[in-house]
């Protein structure tokens, strides 16, 4: 084999000798001053010739080469040459034999297929850290020799070992998967485990964590029952990605639901996390939106910071969006939030969603959101169906880029036996402390119509009359009682035109006062206020219905 030949047409060589045919010093310019004299005096007939790169002997240049070289010829690329690396890490092979079977490390790394690639099209090719059976490591890179016959061309396979290379981008991918198991971990652990069933709302939530390659984002959510037939539900995404957005939307949950015990307005429970989060990090913003249903008023109420709209579907299949009011992301500072209120009547279905499910790099924000309006117009069925539904269409898959939070819930419009279960009724107060009996009468009419026990029925009847007797000492009209059953409670109701919330206080034995509340606390399974939109507020306090086979 003339290896001279061969290597003259090794990647670079022609390059190489070019380079060198331009920097040679012609000999009639010696003379002109261009070299120094102390120089030229060195250059004499015993000074020893540097021999040039094609005078090389290949074969020594070869062998001493660490890289793994083989040189295979002919359409079955029998072997012409393996250097003393290659046969260091793989044996000797015998010359003159079909790679196939002589080159057996090459047939199962497949590089077989690429040598005949290499020889028919006359390009060289290069494939990245493959591991040999032996556990090492190499980069192949495979070059045509001799192109110009396919019958006597070659291909020159020079192999690199990047075994330490390998081992370190696998130690840092296995590195980088732990801390993504652990920021997800950490993500699920703060997400409820188990959402609170409220009476009037069937709720159904899913979260969906980045691919492999997106690191764990701050999405989460909640369902908070508030008492007397309310109920709080949050959506918020906390800006950036790892165990530190998770961290932060940890604390973030927690103070909504601190927060949301104190039965405030949306906007005002927005305004406290605002100056919480500044608090928790001020390089780290966060969106939300936290929103309150009434079944007594037939809406949701809610306040958003710098959240994606909340989506409403009404019994007809119109789909509602809630834009306003809106104002900056949790964390700015400086901004008054507003609330606002959106219809969510019986039959009706609502949506609140993080910006993983709609927002995409090759498409608007609005499109996306508008994509989703028109899946949730012909999602029916469940809410668990309608959520697996939206996010089947909006194309999240197990290797998405960001994370998903989706909230949905619906307020079922119930007839036949289920409309019996749920009952409403309310009195207007009207006039001075005769109020007080037609109350009690009121409340004793509506609970035998109801069929509930005695004991319930007396216990019912004390609570609405200790509720009304506060209120016509201590509130102002206009005043009315509301009594509520559902499935599972009985919630008795008086507001009031007075916002001074009552509070339970130990009454001294000489007080003719101070009695009522302590009373309706020891009564009932729960109690509460909080203060009305309009002004004014509302005293409720429930009672468990019993269990029915």
């Amino acid at each position: 084999m003339n290896f001279t030949r061969w290597s003259a047409r090794l990647p670079g060589t022609q390059r190489r000798a070019a380079a060198r045919a331009e920097h040679t010093v012609s000999p009639d310019r010696r003379g002109d001053g261009s070299v120094p004299t102390a120089r030229g005096e060195q250059l004499t007939d015993d000074t020893p010739r540097v021999p040039a790169v094609d005078e090389l002997p290949v074969r020594d240049v070869l062998d001493r080469v660490p890289a793994l070289v083989a040189l295979v010829h002919g359409p079955d690329h029998r072997i012409a040459y393996v250097n003393d690396a290659y046969t260091a890490a793989f044996g000797v092979r015998p010359v003159g034999e079909p790679a196939r079977e002589a080159l057996p490390e090459l047939d199962e790394l497949g590089l077989l297929p690429l040598l005949d690639q290499v020889l028919r099209s006359s390009k060289s090719r290069t494939v990245k850290s493959r591991k040999t059976p032996g556990g090492r490591s190499y980069t192949f890179t495979c070059t045509p020799v001799d192109a110009s016959d396919e019958k006597a061309g070659g291909v020159l396979v020079f192999a690199v070992d990047v075994t330490d290379h390998a081992e370190a981008a696998e130690r840092l991918r296995a590195s980088e998967r732990g801390q993504r198991e652990t920021a997800v971990t950490l993500q699920r652990s703060l997400l409820p485990q188990e959402l609170e069933e409220p009476d009037d709302l069937r709720i159904a939530a899913t979260y969906q964590p980045g691919g492999t390659e997106a690191a764990v984002g701050g999405d989460w959510y909640d369902v908070i029952t508030l008492g007397g037939g309310r109920t709080a539900l949050v959506i918020g995404d906390v800006m950036g990605r790892g165990v530190r957005a998770a961290a932060v939307m940890g604390q973030l949950r927690t103070a909504v639901r601190a927060y949301a015990r104190l039965d405030l307005p949306p906007h005002e429970v927005l305004q406290l996390l605002d100056g919480l989060a500044a608090e928790i990090d001020a390089n780290q913003i966060a969106t939300c939106v936290y929103a309150v249903h009434d079944p007594n008023e037939g809406r949701l109420v809610y306040a958003s910071a710098g959240h994606l709209p909340i989506l409403v579907r009404d019994d007809s299949g119109i789909v509602l969006r809630a834009d306003e009011p809106t104002g900056p992301p949790l964390g700015t500072g400086g901004w008054m939030h507003a609330s606002g209120s959106v219809p969510l009547g019986p039959g009706a279905t609502a949506v609140l969603y993080t910006d993983g499910l709609v927002e995409r790099r090759d498409q608007d924000l609005d499109e996306g959101i508008a994509a989703l309006s028109r899946a949730l117009a012909g999602a029916t069925g469940t809410p668990q169906v309608v959520c697996d539904r939206l996010v089947r269409s909006a194309g999240v898959t197990a290797d998405h880029d960001d994370d998903v939070a989706v909230l949905v819930l619906q307020h079922p419009a119930r007839t036949g036996h289920d409309s019996d279960l749920f009952r409403n009724a309310a009195l207007e107060l009207l006039g001075g402390v005769e109020a007080a009996p037609r109350a009690r009468a009121f409340a004793s009419g509506v609970l035998t119509s109801w069929r509930f026990p005695t004991e319930l029925h007396d216990l019912g009847v004390l609570a609405a009359s200790e509720l009304v007797a506060n209120s016509l000492q201590h509130g102002t009209p206009p005043m009315r009682l509301r009594l509520r059953r559902t499935d599972r409670r009985l919630i008795v109701e008086v507001t009031d035109g007075d916002d001074h919330l009552p509070r339970r206080r130990r009454a001294e034995p000489a007080d003719e006062a101070g009695r009522g509340i302590a009373i309706v606390a020891t009564i009932a399974s729960s109690w509460g206020s909080r203060r009305t939109p309009g002004g004014g507020k509302a005293v409720w306090c429930e009672f468990a219905l019993p269990r029915t086979t």
